[in-house]
């Protein structure tokens, strides 16, 4: 089955999906899609209910009576009946939507999309499903090839675990990610890796952001990335204004909204680790815990193990969209409800921008490259890890942070510090920035339980390097020079 033609990747998802769907083994099957807010899920299932010809019902927030006279009109009118049906309860609905195919029919596609609004109203659904697709149920239904779909995360991933009703009945889980940096170019259909940079560290890899948040509208060349973002972003008329607020508001775990939003601002202002989150809020770090495990369960935050450290955790915020709201939009929110001030606070809101916007996106996009598209000659080896980390200087009474550590093994199955790497995204690098990371290797080689003998070292800049550093890196490939040029299109 062709994926449709205006479907931008997503070729290992729909690949998956019509393998699900057209599975010819008889009786039922039941596939979970989940994924963050705005990635293309309902358009991916829409797509595949139009080419195999199956139901789709997208569900809304509503009572049980509502969602129920909902669902069976829709289904009356997918079954060209005259007249919608009349469910009482679920138990009904369910039994009734399970004869869309009979034994020896051809598989049909359901999709209940936004599931959660379903089952936040009729508890028991996911108990129902489960009958339904019981083994008694097998012999008894056709080859019902059932979707649920949902981007309350929490609530998906908790679908299928542990005690759940649904544990053990899934042929298919399916997540649907963010585009990665390198994909959201060339969705934007960007060829400037400067620009292309940029443009990631505001609305990251969400593909809704690119079509209907902005009507099309792409910057045409790095001279308008700044009216742009005036014409998008800080524009008031425009849905992204206003999102970062609406992702929050749309998760139905997150009560305490005040100290949600709080915490987000703690982590872009640049504190990400829990004693400097709750330092930030003027809080015990004890009362943290609840909503920084909410905000995990959510994919809003992040939480990185350091590399050599492994109780010691940095967290980060997932979707840069909300970064740039809490690290600067928010706090000249007054300013920016009034129109014709946002040119005035995206001008002096340039530092801001640079530091706590871009150059921490950098450095996670330095580590995506290390992990997903560095070749084993660049890095030394296969990688089985990447991770930032902090290492000790006893003799200094100091520490250092390294931006990016690439671990790998060796051939007895130890492991092994391939490379570690620094990161700048306004500094042009010199010998400097060289002595501080060969000291580090130092430090590394020097500790007990830890190989880095043939460590490499591994500069990342969007500014450049010095000619010494490019001199240096021709006759050694122990020293790697990492430029946007090499992010995007390189290994």
């Amino acid at each position: 089955m062709d994926k449709p033609a205006d479907m931008f990747d997503r070729d290992f998802e729909w690949a998956e999906l019509v393998r699900f769907a057209q599975h010819t083994r008889p009786g039922p099957a039941l596939g979970v899609v989940s994924g963050r807010r705005r990635q293309g899920k309902t358009f991916l299932l829409d797509a595949l209910t139009q080419a195999t010809g199956g139901f789709f019902f997208a569900a809304s927030e509503a009572t049980e009576a509502e969602s129920l006279r909902q669902f069976g009109t829709a289904l009356a009118r997918y079954e060209q009946r005259p007249t919608p049906y009349h469910f009482a309860h679920w138990d009904e609905a369910v039994q009734t939507m399970m004869t869309l195919a009979r034994p020896g029919d051809a598989p049909v596609t359901v999709v209940l999309d936004e599931f959660p609004f379903l089952v936040k109203a009729s508890p028991e659904l996911p108990s129902l499903l489960q009958r339904a697709l019981g083994p008694n149920a097998r012999r008894e239904t056709g080859p019902i090839r059932l979707l649920l779909c949902g981007s309350a995360l929490s609530f998906m991933g908790g679908l299928l675990a542990g005690t759940a009703p649904l544990r053990g009945r899934a042929s298919l889980e399916l997540i649907v990610p963010t585009l990665d940096y390198r994909l959201a170019a060339r969705f934007w259909d960007l060829t400037d890796p400067h620009l292309a940079l940029l443009l990631n560290a505001v609305v990251g890899g969400t593909p809704a952001y690119r079509r209907e948040f902005v009507l099309d509208d792409a910057p045409t060349g790095p001279d308008d990335f700044g009216p742009w973002v005036l014409r998008n972003v800080l524009n008031p008329g425009r849905p992204l204004f206003r999102e970062a607020r609406f992702l929050l508001a749309e998760e139905p775990d997150m009560r305490d909204t005040a100290l949600y939003h709080g915490v987000l601002a703690a982590i872009a202002a640049g504190n990400h680790t829990r004693g400097g989150i709750a330092s930030y809020l003027e809080r015990k770090s004890t009362d943290l815990g609840h909503a920084l495990t909410v905000l995990e369960d959510t994919g809003m935050v992040v939480r990185d193990p350091d590399a050599f450290h492994r109780k010691r955790s940095a967290y980060r915020i997932a979707e840069p969209i909300l970064t740039f709201y809490y690290a600067l939009m928010r706090p000249e929110w007054s300013d920016l409800e009034r129109p014709g001030h946002a040119a005035q606070v995206w001008e002096r809101s340039g530092h801001t921008f640079a530091s706590k916007v871009v150059g921490p996106h950098f450095e996670q996009v330095a580590r995506s490259w290390a992990r997903w598209h560095a070749s084993p000659e660049t890095l030394g080896g296969l990688r089985t890890r990447v991770a930032s980390g902090t290492v000790p200087d006893p003799s200094a009474k100091t520490s250092h942070e390294l931006d990016t550590v690439i671990f790998g093994r060796d051939e007895d199955g130890s492991e092994r510090v391939l490379a570690i790497g620094e990161t700048k995204w306004n500094d042009t690098m010199g010998l400097g920035h060289l002595r501080r990371l060969d000291h580090i290797r130092e430090l590394l080689h020097a500790r007990p339980g830890i190989r880095a003998d043939t460590t490499r070292l591994l500069l990342s800049s969007g500014a450049g390097f010095t000619n010494d550093l490019h001199d240096l890196a021709e006759h050694d490939p122990a020293l790697q020079l990492i430029n946007l040029e090499r992010l995007y299109h390189g290994a």
